[in-house]
């Protein structure tokens, strides 16, 4: 359970550290990031699934000569997992001085949080916007928003 919080919550970050930041991260490093984690994980805990399965029990300070090895496997998953893990600490606050300043929409994303600046201003918008096409209409360019409160064409 853990672990798919901790993956949601990275995800999160990456969608949202542009708008929150104002700054793009190397998404080259992410990916590696992120390969890393996936291994990591599966590698930590793959292992200690076949080993319960096997009938291993819990808790012992040492471990029966035939859980040896896929408990060794499950500690050194552990040890790529926790690199996994700092990458993005590192590649994020780097990002913070270092790289390219993020646009309105890196993401071409539809809701309305990615049409303002980033960091999106104190007030986000001077007037209700009015969105004038489908929520999930994607594919078909940005949303279109009429700060002035109604269509053009009106």
């Amino acid at each position: 359970m853990v672990g798919s919080a901790v993956m949601a919550y990275l995800g999160g970050i990456h969608f949202w550290w542009p708008k929150m930041t104002g700054r793009m991260y190397p998404e080259g490093w992410a990916r590696l990031a992120a390969l890393v984690v996936f291994l990591g994980f599966n590698l930590t805990f793959f292992p200690q699934f076949v080993l319960g399965y096997l009938g291993m029990p819990r808790r012992y300070h040492v471990y029966p000569p035939e859980f040896q090895v896929l408990n060794v496997m499950s500690t050194a998953g552990a040890s790529i997992l926790a690199v996994g893990y700092v990458m993005p600490l590192v590649y994020l606050i780097w990002s913070l001085r270092y790289a390219p300043i993020a646009g309105m929409n890196p993401w071409k994303a539809k809701g309305l949080e990615w049409q303002t600046p980033s960091p999106p201003p104190t007030d986000n918008f001077e007037v209700t916007p009015i969105v004038a096409e489908e929520a999930y209409a994607y594919g078909t360019g940005a949303p279109e928003v009429y700060p002035s409160g109604k269509p053009a064409s009106v």
